[in-house]
């Protein structure tokens, strides 16, 4: 299962479409095998859902994202879990391997 997490300083950033970097992050009989860290393409409406599904991105971790990005994640059968505050890529997703991950509301206000 291929994972991506919007990173801002090495910790979850709130707000999707702010991130500096993606953390993408491979796992395997529930195990981390590879993450790297992408930078995005310039920020377009739009244009992040496309790039992580060319990625193969199959889970999305955010804090809070637009509701068109959401959008174009569900058409293209990807994950979204919104609403985690902190954590680094690893710690979210172990936690979300383990049934443990802290989701709430969209921290994302557009």
């Amino acid at each position: 299962m291929k994972f991506a997490i919007p990173m801002l300083n090495g910790q979850i950033t709130a707000h999707f479409g702010h991130c500096e970097k993606f953390a993408v992050v491979e796992t395997k009989d529930n195990q981390v095998i590879n993450e790297e860290m992408l930078t995005p393409p310039v920020h377009q409406p739009g244009v992040y859902p496309r790039f992580l599904a060319d990625q193969g991105v199959e889970v999305i971790i955010a804090g809070g994202m637009g509701q068109q990005a959401q959008n174009l994640f569900a058409q293209n059968n990807i994950k979204v879990y919104m609403g985690v505050a902190s954590g680094t890529s690893k710690e979210l997703v172990e936690n979300y391997l383990n049934n443990q991950l802290d989701t709430g509301d969209n921290l994302c206000t557009h």
